[in-house]
């Protein structure tokens, strides 16, 4: 299935980080699938709609993770 958009979102307090509309997207697409064939199946998920959504990490749960690395060893720090 063809994603109609991107979605990128954070993998740890769920906030959208941005989106990418087909009609600018087809190259970013490419690399995905190629990613998902790779190890990095966990961050891509497909919704029903044919979207897909890239699990990243936003700018603030970044800055978390710097300032307290020891939250790398938790399952989910945030609560």
């Amino acid at each position: 299935m063809k994603p109609k958009t991107i979605r990128y979102s954070c993998r740890h307090c769920n906030s959208e980080v941005g989106s990418i509309p087909l009609a600018s997207a087809e190259e970013i697409i490419r690399e995905l699938q190629k990613a998902e064939e790779g190890h990095n199946e966990q961050f891509l998920e497909y919704d029903e709609n044919g979207s897909m959504t890239v699990r990243c990490i936003c700018e603030q749960c970044e800055q978390s993770l710097r300032m307290n690395p020891n939250y790398y060893a938790l399952r989910k720090w945030l609560q």
